[in-house]
């Protein structure tokens, strides 16, 4: 996989490709952006950088699908390179906007906490979602039902989406932690911008909560969560590498073995000074 500069996210172009069934990627490669044909309307999952929206459109179209029939944009969470392209994607589509609670004002530009600056851009997208998400929230749109999980830790208001995703003759469980990156739960981060340590507290008992679901295809709001450029590459008409009933545990327990590396680093940091 060629690598991207995150300061220029058109550059990570994707081919657009079916997942499985009814789930479809169609995001770019420094942030992920799914589709899912709820029969009734179109679900965009996290629309990602404003800069590469028109890629997001266009692979959306080269799927045959239509951008009209975006109904619903739902974001994993308020940071620029998952909430920036929401505004422009709206003004499109008129499609109704879900986010978690905590991150509201993340959302309207009330406080500057969506990473834009240290990505090298400015939030100027800023948008009032419709619907706020708290934990255990369902959305539901034709045959699709999305089950919210409360996932704070990356930021306060990160969701976990929980949803079956069918071909009409296999059904299966797909789920996309929200935010899984340490890089907003550092010590220093968190005491630059006058944040209490507490938020990051809670990302261990949140996933804790989830790791037991049955899940048989994970998702990644980032390409390397899941190996998504891999797995279409390594996809044939009799093997779907998505499909991996161990995959969703073993993530999420290697995610929480780096966040407490992080927490060990830290603290060996701080003992040395």
């Amino acid at each position: 996989m060629a690598e991207t500069n995150i300061f220029h996210p058109w550059e990570g172009y994707v081919k657009p490709f079916k997942i499985f069934g009814n789930l479809y990627f169609v995001g770019t490669i420094p942030a992920s952006t799914h589709l899912i044909d709820t029969g009734e309307g179109l679900i965009v999952i996290d629309p990602g950088f404003p800069q590469s929206l028109y890629l997001v459109i266009e692979n959306i179209h080269e799927l045959g699908f239509q951008v009209k029939d975006i109904k619903y944009i739902v974001c994993t969470h308020g940071h620029y390179d998952h909430i920036g392209a929401v505004k422009a994607l709206v003004e499109l589509t008129g499609a109704k906007t879900f986010l978690g609670k905590e991150d509201l004002e993340y959302a309207n530009g009330t406080v500057d906490l969506t990473w834009a600056r240290e990505l090298g851009a400015e939030y100027h997208e800023a948008f009032e979602p419709d619907v706020l998400l708290s934990d255990r929230d369902v959305i539901r749109l034709g045959n699709t039902e999305i089950l919210c999980k409360s996932a704070p830790g990356h930021t306060p208001g990160t969701m976990a989406f929980f949803f079956d995703v069918t071909d009409g003759k296999k059904t299966y469980r797909a789920a996309m932690h929200g935010g899984v990156g340490r890089n907003s739960m550092y010590r220093k981060f968190l005491e630059e911008y006058g944040l209490s340590t507490e938020i990051r507290d809670k990302f261990i008992p949140a996933i804790d909560s989830m790791i037991d679901e049955k899940v048989d295809i994970l998702l990644g709001n980032h390409v390397g969560n899941n190996d998504t450029v891999g797995k279409s590459q390594r996809m044939t008409e009799d093997y779907n590498p998505y499909i991996d009933e161990n995959a969703w545990k073993e993530f999420l327990i290697l995610t929480k073995q780096k966040y407490n590396q992080m927490i060990e680093e830290e603290e060996n940091e701080r003992a040395s000074n």
